[in-house]
């Protein structure tokens, strides 16, 4: 079984389509849909990782495509530099995917790879730049 994360760009003609229920039905595909956003335009992007059958999962990607949905794999993670974090929080106020959260009552900072969109904005309000951006 394959699983990968991709971000997916939707033309503004194509934004109303139910891609996911396509993906999901008639190609056998789990999808998790990590980010997803429409701008003023009405063109849309989103962060989902799909899970599948390798023949099932090159089947859905080419669908996308053919209906001109841009298809990139996520290529670049976000790495938390433990040693170099003051655990300050100011990351974990200004992420949106949940992947930098506060524990407490220990209140100390913790980083959940796996939920992570790389969005960087962890990057820009890390003080003491522990946040990287590893490609």
């Amino acid at each position: 079984m394959l699983k990968q994360k991709f971000v997916l760009y939707f033309p503004a003609a194509v934004t109303e389509e139910p891609f996911t229920y396509y993906l999901i039905k008639d190609y056998n595909l789990m999808v998790n849909i990590i980010r997803a956003d429409i701008n003023p335009r009405k063109e849309g992007r989103a962060v989902v990782e799909l899970s599948g059958e390798k023949e099932d999962f090159q089947e859905g990607l080419e669908f996308l495509q053919s209906r001109g949905v841009k298809v990139f794999p996520l290529e670049q993670e976000i790495v938390w530099v433990e040693e170099r974090c003051t655990q300050c929080g100011a990351c974990t106020a200004i992420c949106p995917s949940g992947a930098l959260v506060m524990e407490r009552p220990q209140m100390t900072v913790k980083f959940l790879n796996d939920r992570c969109v790389a969005c960087e904005y962890c990057i820009k309000a890390c003080p003491s730049r522990a946040m990287e951006v590893r490609f």
